[in-house]
């Protein structure tokens, strides 16, 4: 959608790139009353961003720190707010409780960091040794010295689907979207307004601004004198024939296993579309410029996913269909969520880093109380861009 007759017009605020984090800020922006403009270079929910590939998984036990765990208890709160507001069919769910079990060595820094915020949050969390844990699900075969860390309350987003519920409140609330638009130049005018030229040679102005425009962001970003350290990498994921008997929900969680073979996320078999999996770690990097290429193209595409399934889960069966993703990536994996210090009503959100999705939902309130009331309710400190000065 592009209203052809918007004009040179004026918002409270622009999202540029209405994505996940874009479209839940939009929404949040929205319900509070904001006059919002969110511009994206394609159609969202599509294929040219982080949100693609149907699924995601959250959890709140996490392995990459506790300091993450309020941002996911509020963002689970909110997806389940979300999926009230627009779903009425259980065949259109959101969210699917299949619980997520992570596997490792006991003495893994991530499994021991998920224990550990788990406690501390009081979050309930189950570890099981190897073969108790091959009991309950027989399609794992794990090292004896391996333990899971299974969390009950945790689960799989459908994270196109959220997307398009977001855009439809959003919408209906009177945001804005104008979809097929790149934003080519940014100028801040100090702390009173912001104005964005698109390819068309289109002006739009407001008070704030969001960038959170993916790969994009650092090149917007650049001119204004604020780097932004995000690589793009180039990232793979496949789904595989699995026997029901295995890998259905009730008998097989999604999963995260830190093992001698690399760290692989994968899902259970929803829909019947197959077992998923993909691999966490590892990654080409690419330019913000060049196409992806296809799963296959490079020699570990399909054969790490079968090495992890040969090696932990060989009643896998063969390959139905690959996909190539990609991750912006932080030097620390971490998120960059922070305001410009010349320009503090220009907000960025960025280097979501693969595990930046589930929090969509809370990102994108957080920038909205950010910018209707100065603060958020969540403290967003340990993702300040001044961590890597």
């Amino acid at each position: 959608m592009h209203d052809t007759n918007l004009g040179n017009r004026h918002f409270d605020t622009l999202i540029v790139g209405a994505g996940s984090m874009g479209m839940a800020a939009g929404y949040y922006l929205s319900r509070l009353g904001n006059k919002v403009l969110m511009l994206d270079a394609g159609d969202p929910p599509h294929d040219q961003g982080a949100h693609h590939g149907g699924t995601r998984l959250i959890r709140h036990a996490y392995g990459e720190g506790a300091a993450y765990v309020p941002l996911a208890l509020r963002a689970q709160r909110l997806w389940e707010d979300l999926e009230q507001q627009t779903q009425r069919n259980p065949q259109t769910a959101l969210f699917m409780r299949t619980g997520v079990v992570n596997i490792g060595s006991p003495d893994d820094p991530f499994l021991r960091e998920v224990q550990s915020s788990a406690a501390r949050h009081g979050i309930p969390l189950e570890t099981l040794g190897a073969s108790e844990a091959s009991k309950r699900w027989p399609a794992w075969r794990l090292r004896a010295d391996q333990i899971a860390n299974f969390e009950p309350g945790a689960g799989v987003l459908y994270c196109e689907r959220a997307v398009a519920a977001y855009r439809q409140l959003a919408t209906a609330l009177g945001a804005t979207l104008c979809t097929n638009t790149r934003v080519v130049r940014i100028d801040c005018h100090g702390r009173e307004s912001v104005t964005v030229w698109t390819q068309k040679n289109e002006k739009f102005t407001a008070r704030d601004l969001v960038v959170c425009a993916g790969k994009s962001t650092r090149s917007l970003l650049a001119p204004l004198g604020l780097d932004v350290p995000v690589t793009r990498v180039r990232k793979t994921f496949a789904w595989f024939e699995a026997a029901p008997g295995l890998f259905a929900p009730e008998r097989f969680p999604g999963f995260f296993v830190a093992s001698e073979v690399g760290g692989y996320y994968g899902f259970p078999d929803l829909d019947g579309s197959g077992l998923k999996l993909g691999r966490h770690d590892m990654g080409e990097p690419v330019s913000v410029d060049a196409p992806l290429a296809p799963f296959g193209a490079e020699p570990g595409d399909l054969g790490d996913l079968q090495a992890f399934l040969q090696r932990y889960l060989p009643g896998a069966g063969k390959l139905r269909v690959g996909r190539a993703c990609e991750y912006d990536m932080t030097p620390d994996t971490h998120f960059i969520i922070d305001r410009m210090p010349a320009c503090p009503n220009v907000h960025l959100a960025t280097g979501f880093s693969g595990h930046g999705f589930k929090f969509a939902s809370a990102i994108g309130e957080a920038l909205a109380e950010r910018i209707t009331q100065g603060e958020s309710r969540i403290d967003l400190a340990m993702f300040a861009r001044n961590r890597f000065a």
